[in-house]
């Protein structure tokens, strides 16, 4: 019976207990991009957006979240470097023995207002956003393999009903990146870290593009109020 037993324990047990559950929040944050080359020589300005997600797994490979940002449209120059100090980072909880996936794109615009009407709308929606199995996306961790495909899927998870690729030729696609975090590798190998360094080259008829773009993905440890609250 509890009476008997030592008042340093009861109290152990019952603070144990009471304890918060403690979890993994997953930020994505863009850090730095260099125009080494570009697409447009003519003009000698590429005209950029670039479209980043994070999309969480459960243990069963179902789609249960998704966090979505845009950064552009920015002209950008030869040899010019851009540091994203003042755009957000987007956060997701990762699953237990589940994984989130970041994923991101760069395009080349090539109709501003379309582009930058789109950046405005996924803006609005940037926060976490739950994604209930009622709304049918399952199982899309095996089925989905570009960075284009996650992000697309995570616009459309969130409610903008966007079909990225639909919009874009086979030249507006300068690159794509992602990095897979996986529960179980987190809590084994205590990896809370990845600068990801990715760089972007190709051929448009005369034109040859050159981009670095640098990208971080951080997990930290934090604790769940009632409700699921952090």
């Amino acid at each position: 019976m509890i009476r008997n037993l030592p008042l340093g324990l009861i109290l152990a047990t019952l603070l144990t207990g009471c304890a918060a559950p403690t979890v993994y929040m997953t930020e994505m944050r863009l850090r730095s991009l260099k125009a080494n080359n570009l697409e447009e020589t003519v003009s000698q300005r590429d005209e950029l957006m670039i479209a980043y997600s994070l999309s969480a797994f459960d243990s069963k490979g179902q789609l249960v979240g998704v966090a979505n940002h845009a950064w552009g449209v920015e002209s950008v120059r030869k040899g010019a470097v851009i540091g994203f100090t003042s755009q957000p980072p987007v956060e997701i909880q990762l699953p237990k023995d589940g994984k989130v996936v970041a994923s991101m794109v760069l395009i080349e615009v090539d109709d501003y207002q379309s582009a930058q009407g789109l950046i405005d709308r996924i803006r609005k929606v940037n926060g976490w956003v739950q994604v209930p199995a009622s709304a049918g996306i399952l199982l899309l961790g095996t089925e989905m393999l570009t960075p284009l495909k996650y992000v697309t899927t995570a616009l459309a998870a969130a409610g903008l009903g966007v079909q990225l690729a639909d919009r874009l030729d086979n030249d507006d696609l300068l690159g794509q990146s992602q990095v897979e975090l996986k529960d179980a590798d987190v809590r084994q190998k205590k990896q809370t870290y990845v600068r990801v360094p990715a760089r972007f080259t190709g051929e448009n008829v005369r034109d040859a593009f050159d981009y670095q773009l640098e990208y971080d993905v951080q997990l930290r440890q934090v604790k769940l109020k009632p409700g699921g609250q952090k």
